[in-house]
């Protein structure tokens, strides 16, 4: 449970990453300066080749490794060599009085510590203290304790729950989250637990039949960032108090089986993904959950909006409503030719057959229909999901693009998250029906 205020304290902008900062610009001076001609024209220049040097490594273990499909910008590459320069620089003291040596230890830490905040600042990773140091939630419960609750509230064909459906006496005022297991029974995917967001209308004595929508995080990473930094049950809980407590529910899967794994949400060399999330997933939730039966929406950011596009267009029996923020244009382990060889062993059309751009030159979508975002200030996804846009459109499905402002950062995805809500909820039955991109 977040136990403070301090703990509660935003990490991304505000009092406590300022203080971080200026502690740390104090920290980085006095780690810069020292009365020593020998420290001027030799250490304090090795120093900045030692993190200049560090920023290279790291931006070649990217290219090299391929833990993720992005490289680096150049802010990241920055602090990275801040903090090895800095580094190196208390290395360079060791040889000073003990007080002065333990001075410099300080000041490296809150030099690591600002470089750590500026870095989180700008994937908006993780929003406060106690996110970031992975405190549990005080809304978060056992799911084997929730019982069915019969009859459900369910609305009549064609007619939007919100019209029937009034809160019960004593209903919670906000949801819940829990950690579950969903098996990979057909796909056999190495999947790690999932999340799910359980709105104030599925708690109380009386209970919605609710709709259900994935959200698919990005990668490196895993579930539990939709709801540290896309701050999922924040977003969702705002949606349900202007609602009388609906929402979707949201279940929150493991796509990728590993922080640096990336399968590419297809069924390939590297895993049977897709038939995870499009069999596996669902039949979870029709299983264990009083949730609205038949398709799901499915959402994402990142690797994980560039998989709701993948399904949208491969199971749209499954997902015909998809929100894709900051996706790619296609499933990449970072290039063309290293995805096609280490996912299909070389194999063209084996990869054409699972590529959307490919799909949708060939297959109609009349009854689909989704919203892509991307940062105004993202110059590496927005073409792709421009062209994307494009494409989805020659096949006949309802689509909107926005453009919210930002770049690739997960405090976009999350702002992103509750414009979409309310067109998510009207296609799914929740609220009467509206335009891609409509609130």
């Amino acid at each position: 449970m977040f136990a403070s205020p301090l703990l509660d304290a935003p990490l991304i902008a505000g009092p406590l990453p300022t203080t971080i900062s200026v502690v740390g610009a104090f920290g980085a001076g006095y780690l810069l300066l020292r009365r020593d001609r020998a420290w001027w024209t030799r250490r304090l220049w090795v120093a900045l080749a030692v993190g200049v040097g560090l920023a290279g490594l790291a931006e070649l273990f990217v290219v090299v490794v391929r833990p993720f499909p992005d490289m680096l910008p150049l802010r990241m590459l920055t602090w990275i060599a801040v903090a090895g320069a800095g580094a190196a620089l208390a290395w360079a003291r060791r040889d000073e009085v003990r007080w002065r040596r333990v001075a410099a230890l300080v000041a490296l830490v809150a030099v690591i510590a600002t470089c750590a905040v500026k870095a989180n600042a700008f994937y908006g990773y993780r929003p406060t203290l106690a996110t970031a140091l992975g405190i549990p939630a005080h809304n978060e419960i056992d799911f084997a304790t929730l019982t069915r609750t019969e009859p459900l509230v369910v609305a009549p064909p064609g007619v939007p729950l919100a019209r029937i459906w009034h809160s019960p006496q004593g209903m919670p005022h906000t949801g819940r989250i829990s950690h579950v297991d969903i098996p990979g029974r057909r796909s056999h995917f190495p999947s790690r637990a999932a999340w799910l967001y359980l709105p104030p209308a599925y708690l109380g004595t009386r209970r919605a039949q609710l709709p259900v929508l994935v959200l698919v995080p990005g990668q490196p990473g895993g579930p539990e960032d939709w709801l540290l930094a896309g701050k999922l049950a924040d977003v969702v809980d705002t949606f349900a108090a202007a609602h009388d407590g609906l929402a979707p529910v949201v279940v929150i899967p493991d796509a990728t089986g590993s922080p640096f794994g990336n399968p590419l949400c297809v069924d390939s060399r590297l895993g049977a993904a897709e038939t995870y999330l499009a069999d596996d997933v669902p039949e979870w939730v029709a299983a264990h959950l009083q949730v609205a039966p038949g398709p799901l929406a499915i959402g994402g950011f990142s690797f994980g909006g560039t998989c709701a596009l993948q399904l949208a267009v491969r199971r749209p029996d499954v997902y015909p409503t998809f929100v894709d923020i900051s996706g790619q244009s296609e499933p990449s382990l970072g290039d063309r030719a290293q995805t096609v060889g280490d996912a299909f062993g070389g194999d063209e059309a084996a990869f054409d057959r699972v590529d959307p751009l490919d799909e949708l030159r060939h297959t109609r979508f009349p009854r689909s229909a989704g919203i892509l975002a991307v940062g105004r200030d993202d110059p590496d996804f927005r073409p792709q999901d421009e062209q994307v846009t494009t494409a989805l459109r020659a096949a006949g499905m309802a689509v909107a693009l926005d453009e919210p402002p930002g770049g690739h950062s997960w405090s976009m995805a999350s702002d992103e998250l509750g414009r979409v809500l309310p067109w998510i909820a009207a296609r799914t039955g929740l609220l009467a029906p509206a335009a891609p991109g409509a609130s």
